[in-house]
């Protein structure tokens, strides 16, 4: 099941959304800016996480220290998947905190 331009634009900005909620609840300290439908997140040790959407390939980027991550929405479990690794986006983003911030956040809503 492929998606519509609507409905993958409406899951990118759901999951953007839920992303700054999860920062915006959390104790750490980040600035996050949301331009253009492209959000990045910069964590105060310098490192930025960017969240990008592709809307040709009806893909969410994530661009992160360790690399970029191309994502596909998967509705069998209402998750944004890898391409590559079939890693869960909430997963990987999940790991990217603990790394780079110490903190462990929970990513279940996006």
């Amino acid at each position: 099941m492929s998606l519509t331009e609507a409905r993958f634009h409406d899951l990118v900005d759901a999951t953007q959304q839920n992303i700054e909620d999860v920062f915006d609840e959390s104790d750490l300290d980040v600035d996050l800016e949301n331009s253009a439908g492209v959000l990045t997140v910069k964590l105060e040790n310098g490192i930025s996480l960017i969240f990008s959407r592709q809307e040709p390939l009806r893909q969410l980027w994530l661009a992160a220290p360790d690399g970029g991550y191309h994502y596909d929405y998967d509705h069998d479990e209402s998750q944004w998947k890898c391409d590559k690794s079939d890693e869960l986006l909430n997963e990987k983003l999940a790991k990217i905190i603990l790394t780079h911030a110490g903190v462990a956040l929970e990513f279940d809503e996006i």
